[in-house]
């Protein structure tokens, strides 16, 4: 005979469960049929179109859509070397006193609220790359279209930046529990073998890349849907141009500072379209990188059994 209060239990979780996916599907179904009015008017060209203009109610996310990969994969150039460094430190090098103080400080970096990141951003680090690293980065890389323009500050690469401090908590946060799971035996036998400490490390990488590539992808999708620390850093101007000195615009920021500002139907489904969009992308993004993680993870329990 089936307890009473288990079946409450089973059941209360189970409704708990799917009413996570239910909420998800809403979200989604919402945001369809309020962009139905954008996606009827422009069709896929909306995401190939450059003109956002509200006046005349023409719209097109391809300022947006530039702006937050380019954004997102330089904050990954920045803080996946970073995060790789710190993961492996904690794991292979630093002593038992060390790696918990400087663990908790790492994890400490991803509880900071965005918009104090946006705060340090605007007034620390945008007048720090105006008046020493663009003028230097210009002087020596002119030449490359990537480096080329005014000193601004904010722009392309303060957004970067700021990404890549955002993110690198997350990937090494991730990384570093990925490394531990790697069996001991397997750099121990490398060490045995005569390996010195760096080859068993490349070891226990190589032996956790898939859980390591999913706290990247992981970190790509925290960078994608960042909105007020970008926001403040990143210049607001819905253009496309080779240079990181440029100002550019994110999904999130538009949305963030121009929702308010929609008087017309036309407008507010062309922003719930670019919201649409950016729902998608994150779910797949996140998706794919907690499966990554899984695998990794699933494996290791299972050579525990």
């Amino acid at each position: 005979m089936i307890n009473p209060g288990d079946l409450i239990f089973k059941n209360l979780t189970r409704f708990f469960a799917a009413l996570i996916l239910v909420l998800v599907v809403l979200m989604a179904y919402e945001m369809i049929r309020t962009s139905a009015l954008s996606w009827n008017k422009f069709g896929f060209n909306f995401f190939i179109r450059s003109i956002w203009d509200p006046v005349q109610d023409e719209y097109g996310a391809l300022p947006f859509i530039y702006g937050t990969l380019v954004s997102s994969l330089l904050s990954l150039i920045i803080a996946v070397p970073l995060s790789l460094g710190i993961a492996v430190f904690l794991t292979e090098v630093a002593p038992r006193w060390l790696e918990r103080p400087v663990s908790f400080f790492v994890e400490m970096l991803a509880g900071i609220p965005s918009i104090v990141y946006g705060v340090w951003g605007f007034f620390v680090m945008v007048p720090w790359l105006r008046s020493t690293v663009e003028p230097f980065i210009s002087k020596h890389l002119g030449f490359i279209p990537l480096f080329r323009g005014a000193p601004y500050g904010v722009g392309m690469l303060a957004a970067g930046f700021i990404l890549s401090i955002m993110i690198l908590p997350i990937i090494a946060s991730i990384s570093r529990d990925v490394l531990k799971a790697v069996p001991r035996s397997q750099t121990e036998a490398a060490l045995a073998l005569g390996s010195t400490r760096w080859q068993a490390t490349r070891i226990a990488l190589a032996y956790s890349r898939s859980g390591i590539f999913g706290a990247v992808i992981l970190g790509l999708g925290r960078a994608i849907g960042e909105t007020m620390a970008v926001t403040m850093v990143i210049g607001n101007r819905p253009t496309i141009s080779a240079s990181l000195f440029e100002p550019g615009y994110t999904m999130a920021s538009v949305l963030a500072n121009e929702f308010t500002e929609a008087t017309s139907e036309m407008y507010i489904s062309a922003l719930v379209e670019i919201a649409l969009t950016l729902f998608i992308i994150t779910i797949i993004i996140n998706s794919f990188a907690r499966l990554l993680i899984w695998s990794v993870t699933s494996n290791e329990r299972a050579q525990k059994a």
